[in-house]
């Protein structure tokens, strides 16, 4: 089943649960989700169960966990996939004068004619501020670091367009404006808001500004308190995360894995791990490594002949979602035996791909070939409308780095990288051509295996 452009589908072999079947919007409300998951978990018998927090995690041995009846649960393994439900707070003298992203009015007739300042400079911020344009008197989105637009970095949690109308009141109308720089305090005197801003364009020369309102819209973190000490997982990027190996296990607590959006702790913007175009591949991933690691059962593979490498390839490339949406992350594997066979395994983290054949998880290999989509090298730094840019040729047959989302094959052996060919970029995303894509492909692999 085609997902490359659904990004809300969960994984189903159900084609009456695919999402676009609840809604033909391209950016669908909140209440078509939540009547989605309901479905979807009924359809497959799901056995939740609603109306319960879990309030504390201990392991004298098991994993025990609490809920706030009281109730006991005992596991020898624990998944936790419970997002990033506390907001984040970051270290600023005076972030209490500020309101959370969470709680504050989205009227914006309760801005009217005020002077505002949102801290944080993600799409939370600047859909503050572009819901505000219309009553607001001056609008400041402040935060350290260059702007990152979405369609630029193909990393979907930075600015969308969608919420960045905001930038034409500050570029065109010189109304707003974006502040490049930290927030080095708030301070209150009555009902105004003295915040100090330390701009980077400008060596570091600190303002104080005044405002009516300030806002917080710095994004959320994962919740770690309900763990006991000896079972709390590690923390990582600004405690924001739990820290996690190949396989989504915490660092610092054996048998403890995540799953969903916390995930995207291992490809932080770079890939899509943290929504659920990327997390859904990342979910039947973790089903197989666990599955493995406690069942024996091994990552499902197909054989192939010698001869039908570059067939396999090209067929998956041309329809696969997962290494569509995990760019770079996720790889199909094509696994050489010394003793001549070819195995074609699908969908497994590149990470965990080198770690787990070098422990001889996936049994005899030789050699192997990883089989991403990427796009090319500081393709973030490259403004994709700048024609001076330059692209690859759409009949290119060097095998070299591409601008766009491309296939990419590379051969290593004990780890080592032997050799990287990548198929040339196509406008629409049809790698098929004997002469621009099998042909070289096939050499390349000819010439890998020496």
């Amino acid at each position: 089943m085609n997902l490359r452009t659904d990004w809300n589908s969960l994984l189903s072999d159900d084609p009456e649960l695919l999402f676009t079947a609840y809604t033909p919007r391209y950016f669908p409300g909140a209440d078509d989700m939540v009547r989605y998951l309901g479905d979807f978990a009924v359809k497959n018998d799901l056995p939740i169960r609603y109306d319960t927090t879990v309030v504390s995690v201990t392991r004298p041995d098991d994993f025990v966990l609490r809920d706030q009846h009281g109730t006991g649960y005992r596991a020898k393994r624990l998944i936790v996939a419970t997002g990033v439900s506390q907001p984040y707070i970051p270290d600023i003298d005076g972030v209490e004068h500020a309101e959370p992203y969470c709680d504050v009015s989205v009227d914006p007739a309760d801005f009217t004619g005020q002077r505002v300042l949102i801290i944080g400079r993600g799409n939370s911020a600047f859909e503050t501020a572009d819901n505000l344009v219309e009553t607001a008197a001056v609008i400041h989105v402040a935060g350290p670091g260059s702007l990152k637009l979405a369609w630029q970095t193909h990393f979907v949690g930075h600015l969308r367009a969608v919420n960045n109308n905001f930038l034409d009141t500050y570029q065109l109308k010189s109304q707003n404006a974006v502040l490049d720089g930290h927030i080095a305090g708030i301070r209150r005197e009555g009902d105004d808001f003295y915040v100090k801003v330390s701009f980077q364009r400008v060596n570091e020369v600190v303002k104080e500004i005044r405002y009516d309102r300030v806002v917080l819209a710095t994004g959320f973190r994962f919740d770690a308190s309900i763990f006991a000490p000896e079972c709390r997982p590690q923390l990582t990027i600004k405690d924001r995360f739990p820290d996690q190996t190949a396989a989504w296990e915490s660092v610092n607590v054996p048998d403890l894995f995540f799953a969903g959006t916390i995930t995207q702790a291992r490809d932080f913007k770079k890939s899509t791990s943290g929504f659920i175009h990327g997390f859904r591949y990342g979910v039947r991933a973790l089903h197989r490594i666990t599955e493995h690691r406690y069942h024996g059962v091994d990552w499902p593979s197909r054989e192939l002949t010698p001869d039908g490498v570059t067939e396999a390839i090209i067929e998956r490339v041309n329809r696969t979602s997962a290494l569509w949406q995990l760019f770079t992350f996720m790889a199909d594997a094509v696994l050489f035996g010394s003793d001549g066979t070819v195995r074609y395994a699908e969908e497994v983290p590149v990470d965990h791909l080198h770690e787990a054949v070098a422990r001889g998880d996936f049994g005899d290999v030789a050699s192997y070939l990883t089989v991403t989509l990427e796009y090319g090298a500081d393709h973030d730094k490259i403004n994709p409308f700048d024609i001076t840019a330059g692209r690859t040729p759409q009949d290119d047959t060097s095998g070299l780095d591409g601008r766009y989302l491309h296939p990419v094959v590379r051969r290593f052996r004990a780890g080592e990288l032997l050799g990287e060919h990548h198929l040339t970029e196509n406008l629409e995303n049809e790698w098929d051509s004997d002469e621009v894509h099998r042909a070289p492909l096939t050499r390349f692999l000819g010439a890998s295996a020496k």
